[in-house]
């Protein structure tokens, strides 16, 4: 197994290569992940170990998204179970990489009190909306931006981490290393890619919803809705399958899966 680089003009393809996979079953790719986010939102709803539980089974059920997006490529079978059986492969590193990675994001926001003395922190465990109305006036700039700079090292050691566990058999420490070098040999395309997702799903979003709200005022939450609908359904599941084009880019189609 070896990591290819690629041009930085491949991170904007791969964007174009997610929605091509989608287009070709859009109502399994959709299905998907509004089963995927369902997933989440009952872990949640667990008192105590909810958020624990979702964090540990983040990883796999990722894996079962790129396995839908692969099978779909290639012409193969895939349906609800796919989802699901990313969790039965190498299922042990899968756990393991949910859980540092829980310890890592907790550290990282321990690191950011030093900045602001705990404000964000404190605005993130608030439990109702009551106690965040205290942060209102709260200014997070500084502490969002060290956090930012801290967890883009974290990103790149997990980006690829639980396809390179689940596919390829690497232990846990081997994952994420050669994620993160992956990550550093494409920093220029993986720019890109995050530019393009930024405009696509972001941006571009955003300008379109304003106009359409300018010129319809009545219908502006209706739109609203309606845009976060579409994200769900259409956007998600492209990016979902534009992260495995970019795997399978950087490093070829050897699965041993």
């Amino acid at each position: 197994m070896r990591a290819h680089a690629v041009t930085s003009a491949q991170g904007w393809r791969w964007l174009l290569a997610g929605f091509a996979i989608f287009r070709r079953n859009p109502p399994l790719m959709s299905m998907l992940v509004v089963i995927y986010g369902l997933t989440v939102i009952f872990l949640n709803l667990l008192p105590l170990v909810g958020a624990v539980a979702v964090t540990l089974v983040t990883p796999g059920l990722s894996v079962g998204l790129m396995q839908a997006a692969r099978n779909i490529e290639r012409g193969q079978a895939a349906g609800i179970q796919t989802l699901f059986d990313g969790l039965k492969q190498n299922t042990r590193t899968l756990l393991a990489l949910g859980g540092l990675y829980l310890l890592v994001t907790l550290g990282v926001l321990g690191l950011s009190a030093v900045v602001d003395g705990g404000e964000l922190l404190r605005y993130l465990l608030a439990a109702s909306h009551a106690e965040r109305a205290a942060f209102e006036k709260a200014d997070f700039a500084l502490p969002v931006l060290f956090m930012s700079i801290l967890m883009t090292p974290v990103a790149m050691a997990w980006w690829f981490a639980p396809l390179l566990a689940a596919w390829h058999r690497q232990p846990l420490g081997k994952a994420l290393f050669f994620s993160f070098v992956a990550c550093w040999i494409n920093w220029r395309a993986l720019l890109a890619y995050v530019a393009a997702v930024l405009l696509a799903a972001g941006v571009l979003p955003a300008v379109l919803l304003t106009l359409l709200a300018l010129l319809l005022p009545g219908l502006a939450g209706f739109l609203s809705l309606l845009l976060v609908v579409f994200m769900m359904l259409v956007g998600a599941p492209v990016i979902f399958a534009s992260v495995y084009a970019s795997y399978r880019d950087i490093f070829g189609i050897s699965e041993i899966a």
